[in-house]
């Protein structure tokens, strides 16, 4: 049974940080491309950043720069790494394990997590 679990979010003021985790479990960690997504209420679930099971990142052009995904597949462990938050990052963050398609389509996921919350204040 795979799990996934992020951890790490809550309330920060703006230009603050924060790092997200998530755990997985049940799944040859190593060999998946991992992916965060957010969601702000009301909106899509959009995606954040990716890397890949070799190490190549991706990011999103409104966090990259500020954001840093990494992992530790010695801890079957992703991670994001948040800086200078802006108010507009405030949304729920979700981990995801690639299954294949477009890597910024919500589709090409087939295990998610269960989010964690980052608000932003002003």
């Amino acid at each position: 049974q795979v799990q996934l679990v992020e951890s790490g979010g809550g309330l920060v003021q703006a230009g603050g940080f924060l790092r997200l985790s998530c755990a997985a479990s049940g799944l040859t960690f190593s060999s998946y491309t991992m992916t965060w997504f957010r969601q702000a209420p009301g909106k899509e679930r959009d995606f954040v950043s990716c890397i890949r099971y070799s190490g190549g990142t991706e990011y999103a052009a409104s966090v990259k720069g500020r954001f840093t995904i990494s992992r530790d597949n010695a801890k079957n462990t992703l991670y994001l790494q948040m800086n200078s938050l802006k108010p507009e990052d405030t949304a729920v963050y979700y981990c995801a394990a690639y299954a294949g398609g477009t890597y910024y389509s919500t589709n090409a996921y087939r295990y998610w997590g269960q989010g964690t919350q980052v608000t932003v204040s002003s």
